[in-house]
């Protein structure tokens, strides 16, 4: 596998390094995608919860043109 980073991301992944938190630039690349991984399934899941609440929460009276018009970007009929 083959993967290029811009010069700000390899600054970064050096730093990590040189500064000991890290062996090597590999094990600081397998703790980004970790914790882009749970990053992504929290996300995921919070979408998921409200996806939920919309679909279980109660019906609204308002038809589409109402809740713009409470937007401000049109007047209601």
């Amino acid at each position: 596998m083959n993967i290029s980073f811009t010069e700000k991301q390899q600054q970064y992944i050096a730093t990590q390094v040189s500064g000991g938190d890290y062996q090597n630039a590999s094990e600081v690349v397998r703790d980004a995608l970790r914790l882009h991984e749970i990053y992504r399934h929290r996300i995921v899941e919070e979408l998921r919860a409200e996806i939920a609440k919309g679909w279980d929460g109660p019906t609204s009276n308002k038809t589409v043109q109402d809740i713009i018009a409470a937007k401000g970007k049109i007047k209601p009929k």
